[in-house]
């Protein structure tokens, strides 16, 4: 049975994610998370967005797929920025989020090996936007109250016109 990625509204997203080992299991995921982006055409993939909670993330950078295992933010630039932030969760949507510009990430690769890496612009957006998950955080959690209440109403006439 093929997963599907979760709504915004279930409860599972709200919940920490925790470490994982690299394994067999661990690499099953990666490619069965890896084909649900394809399939949904996004830019970036919690683990948890599919209803499980482990600590891995995928971001598509061009034609690639990186997978990032344990991810974690050590070290924030001083600027921020404001970008457009959409996710398949909430799909359709979309809302000015202020993230740091500048980002460095530790973690696993797909391989098991320790990596760091900096990452800047909106690939540093990307990396925040996916460790939120795992840590229970979607991106209207960083809007104000008026922005949430017009995304969450767009996407309930989004969904509500689909299904008509």
């Amino acid at each position: 049975m093929k997963r599907k990625v979760l709504s915004y509204y279930n409860s599972t997203l709200r919940k920490k994610s925790k470490e994982v080992q690299y394994n067999q299991e661990t690499k099953k995921l990666i490619e069965e998370m890896k084909e649900i982006l394809l399939e949904k055409d996004g830019v970036g993939l919690a683990a948890p967005q599919i209803g499980e909670l482990k600590r891995i993330i995928l971001i598509k950078a061009e034609e690639d797929i990186f997978s990032f295992i344990n991810p974690k933010i050590t070290k924030k630039g001083k600027e921020k920025i404001k970008t457009k932030e959409g996710c398949l969760c909430l799909k359709g949507v979309w809302a000015n989020v202020e993230r740091f510009n500048k980002v460095k990430v530790e973690a696993l690769n797909q391989e098991g090996e320790s990596i760091s890496l900096e990452a800047e612009g909106l690939m540093a957006v990307i990396f925040q936007h996916e460790i939120d998950h795992l840590d229970g955080k979607l991106f209207i959690d960083r809007i104000g109250f008026i922005e949430r209440i017009k995304v969450l109403s767009q996407y309930f006439f989004k969904k509500q016109n689909a299904s008509s």
